[in-house]
């Protein structure tokens, strides 16, 4: 059948009826939406939205980042003709998915920027869906957070990543992609002592009570200790997933702004990405994948995975 399919899929992203199922469309051809779902700004009856958000003034390092939401649903195209792997449900089949595309900005208005991302996730939200944004570098969840936290309260944060980015920084006007998780526990949008970083091995002497899992940590104990840790901590809390690629070892993730050595690899984060399965996901992100310095596009691959793999873990206990 799914031979029969690529004979005349093309251009699924506008031409497909519904958000549900499967798409046969050749891998190196059509427009390349997120997975081959519909493009929409109609969030009608839909479950999950994905977002992408081309940002990236608020680097410290190599920039390009403006560029991993549309080379992420480029590579996503390998993955469209394949239900999720590792999962005991295929999230494509049994729920509605959309990507509803890229946040409009002045990019020379950068003042104006964080209220207009939390404006275009609340909008999501308000329309009973709910997002995972592609990345754009990680400042952008903090304005994403403001918008869960104004449905949800404050939040449990799950943060992937190399860096804490809990770095001290009382200036509320100022866009840095190493402060924005300091600033949201110190609004009260994030609860430090239910979260937990993984992945971190940069020197930071003060992550504001933030449980963490270090990288050396999860070599050492192995995924299964891992998730079992996680999910100790976070008990059935409401819960935002931000994944930096650079949480990935460079050998795995190349193409990012400031990659550091020593981190997971891929399959160690497959393994605890789905063995979360359970905890209370409300949404999440990918962040900085930098197509720039990704000179074979495994770091678009690795992120169009990780947002599969958060998308299946968003549906895991949302099964009708």
């Amino acid at each position: 059948m799914a031979l029969e399919d690529a004979k005349s899929q093309v251009d699924e992203a506008f031409t497909r009826k519904d958000s549900r199922g499967m798409s046969y469309e050749n891998t190196f051809g059509g427009a390349t939406s997120f997975l081959r779902r519909r493009y929409t700004k109609d969030l009608t009856g839909v479950d999950i939205a994905v977002t992408g958000v081309p940002f990236d003034q608020a680097v410290t390092n190599r920039p390009g980042t403006r560029l991993g939401p549309r080379a992420v649903r480029e590579a996503s195209a390998l993955q469209a003709f394949d239900a999720p792997y590792g999962w005991d449900y295929n999230v494509m089949e049994e729920f509605e998915i959309v990507d509803y595309g890229d946040l409009a900005f002045d990019y020379a208005n950068i003042a104006e920027f964080p209220a207009t991302l939390t404006n275009h996730i609340r909008e999501i939200l308000n329309a009973g869906a709910a997002s995972l944004t592609i990345g754009g570098d990680h400042y952008i969840s903090f304005p994403i957070l403001k918008a869960y936290a104004e449905k949800y309260g404050p939040l449990s944060l799950l943060q992937f990543d190399a860096h804490s980015d809990t770095w001290a920084d009382d200036d509320m006007q100022r866009v840095d992609h190493g402060t924005m998780f300091y600033k949201a526990v110190k609004m009260g949008l994030v609860d430090p002592k239910t979260s937990v970083q993984v992945g971190i091995r940069t020197t930071n002497e003060d992550n504001l009570g933030v449980p963490t899992i270090d990288a050396r940590e999860v070599h050492e104990t192995g995924p299964a200790a891992v998730v079992a840790k996680i999910k100790a901590i976070l008990g059935a809390r409401p819960t935002y997933v931000t994944f930096d690629i650079d949480c990935l070892d460079p050998a795995f993730a190349p193409g990012t702004g400031t990659p550091v050595w020593g981190g997971l690899s891929s399959g160690q984060a497959a393994i605890i990405l789905r063995d979360l399965a359970g905890i209370n996901m409300v949404g999440g992100d990918v962040v900085e994948v930098s197509p720039p310095f990704d000179t074979t596009g495994a770091t678009a691959i690795a992120g169009a995975h990780v947002v599969t793999e958060l998308l299946s873990l968003w549906g895991a206990t949302r099964r009708r």
